[in-house]
């Protein structure tokens, strides 16, 4: 089994390092993987600090970007159940995804929900992954609670909204974003709070929609630049999930604010998780999340589709900060 091209970092750079190139032959799936002829893959945030040469994949992963895929099954190795050839499929990868074919552990492969395309579900892994194992299995939110969410028209963000309005309804959500357009579709997707964090101060905003209170739950992609102003944001006993720096990395932390608050501050990465951690991640979202995108209660929410050759624009619209939801890139296979 063969992958024929692959997008790959020529060296450390701008979007312009990136080039679609024929690769070498993959080797077969081994003991529990299965191989999956790719037909689109999605833009990470990482990708961009991958091919920026400030994020490189773990050790013994694929130096080809791409955190998800999805696709059909082209191979089985030994030990695997439950699968066959010609399943479509989505997965969660620590490398590999902008590619024709990939190899994955069998335990990070989902199935392509029901009334999603193939080419959709590709945006799916990630988010999906991220947004359960930090809201519903590190902050366990609550129905009723009051949840913040940065960066709410991202591809985490836009799943984040949906799944948390399907999963506890009686709960309030509110984001940040940086434009009306961006606002405004948070809004349609089910926020009910939408804060422009380049006009108002999302600290007051979360105070007054919460009646005083503050926010129950924070799931935060800035990092060091906001981690004060999260802190004074929590309500008592109050969890901030940290998910991404683009803020920063480094800042003070006042443990007397979050003492009188009995608050928790969680930093999470997906990508570097043990094997079995992954697995068991993917295996709750099959049972909880994947019910919710088959009744048709979350959708993907994709800006864009674009030919993985075409992998420099891609990242250009994603580095730009112009899309809503998941930008992918399609191989026409």
């Amino acid at each position: 089994m063969a992958v024929v091209h692959a997008v790959m970092i020529s060296s450390p750079g701008g979007p312009e390092v990136l080039r679609w190139e024929e690769v070498p032959d993959l080797p077969p799936p081994g003991d529990g993987e299965v191989a999956i002829e790719v037909v689109a893959s999605a833009i990470n945030r990482a990708d961009l600090l991958q091919r920026q040469g400030v994020y490189p994949p773990p050790p013994g992963a694929s130096e080809i970007p791409g955190m998800e895929c999805s696709g059909h099954i082209s191979a089985l190795g030994p030990g695997v159940d439950g699968w066959k050839v010609g399943d479509e499929v989505c997965a969660l990868l620590t490398g590999g995804g902008y590619a024709t074919q990939v190899v994955v552990p069998a335990g990070q492969v989902l199935p392509v929900p029901i009334g999603v395309s193939v080419a959709e579900a590709a945006g799916l892994p990630e988010v999906a992954c991220t947004v359960q194992s930090n809201l519903f299995e590190v902050a366990r939110i609550r129905d009723g609670e009051f949840v913040l969410l940065h960066g709410g028209a991202s591809g985490i963000g836009t799943f984040a909204i949906q799944l948390v309005r399907a999963a506890r309804p009686a709960s309030t959500v509110a984001v940040t974003a940086g434009s009306p357009a961006k606002l405004e579709r948070c809004r349609e997707l089910g926020a009910q709070v939408a804060i422009s964090y380049r006009d108002e101060d999302f600290v007051a905003v979360v105070r007054e929609a919460s009646g005083g209170r503050g926010a129950d739950v924070i799931l935060d992609n800035m990092g060091a630049s906001y981690l004060a102003r999260n802190v004074t944001a929590l309500a008592p006993d109050g969890r901030l999930c940290v998910i991404g720096m683009q803020g920063g990395v480094k800042a003070e932390l006042n443990l007397g604010a979050l003492l009188a608050k009995r608050g928790a501050v969680h930093a999470t990465s997906l990508r570097g998780r043990p094997l079995h951690q992954k697995a068991r991640i993917v295996a709750a979202v099959r049972d909880e999340v994947w019910p919710h995108l088959a009744a048709g209660r979350i959708r993907p929410v994709i800006d864009r589709a674009l030919p993985m050759s075409e992998a420099a624009e891609a990242h250009r619209v994603v580095g730009d900060l112009t899309h809503v939801g998941k930008v992918l890139l399609v191989t026409g296979a």
